[in-house]
């Protein structure tokens, strides 16, 4: 363990590169907005201001949405979507709706406040073909410095990929509503 050690600290003690990250959470298995959250809990914790800009969800009362509120003016919270796309219905609207939401994810990324932004379902907005997707990845990459942008939802665009500093891919093994569950309070929303 010694000589693991030596290489781990070499290997730590090389990284020179201090700046905000693009983390993106894709894929077809649960938890991607879930890790944004853990991302957001965390930066909380170190005292930082956290900007949360929701594309699509936007029905439901969730439980994260109740526990980050308690956070005060270190979140700033904007529930933006009309409902998941196959119940709206109305692709006008969700372009509006989403038009929307990116307007205030600018707002946020220029907010010199705000350290952390994570843009939920932002992916599924960008599969629908509700917002140009040149002018999102030049945003993201030009983002201030000091500004950790966390992308969530399935379908992630390769350009989106390439432009990520850091990305997961949530694999779908096993899930309960596959056998019948229905989606629960406290666990899926």
């Amino acid at each position: 363990m010694e000589k693991r050690k030596a290489v781990q600290d070499a290997e730590v003690a090389s990284k020179s590169i201090e700046r905000g990250v693009l983390i993106v959470h894709t894929g077809p298995g649960k938890g991607k907005s879930t890790a944004a959250w853990g991302l957001a809990l965390r930066a909380l914790g170190h005292g930082w201001r956290v900007g949360v800009v929701q594309f699509i969800k936007g029905a439901w009362e969730t439980g994260e949405r109740a526990a980050f509120a308690k956070f005060g003016e270190q979140v700033s919270w904007h529930t933006l979507g009309e409902g998941f796309t196959w119940e709206t219905q109305n692709k006008e609207r969700d372009i509006s709706a989403a038009r929307a939401a990116w307007m205030k994810a600018l707002e946020l990324m220029a907010d010199p406040g705000i350290a952390l932004l994570v843009l939920d379902e932002l992916n599924i907005a960008l599969r629908y073909d509700y917002l140009p997707l040149a002018e999102v990845i030049e945003a993201l990459k030009s983002r201030r410095p000091g500004l950790t942008v966390v992308v969530t939802g399935r379908n992630a665009k390769p350009d989106l990929i390439a432009a990520a500093d850091c990305v997961t891919g949530m694999e779908a093994v096993k899930h309960h509503f596959a056998a019948g569950f229905k989606a629960q309070k406290g666990i899926e929303y």
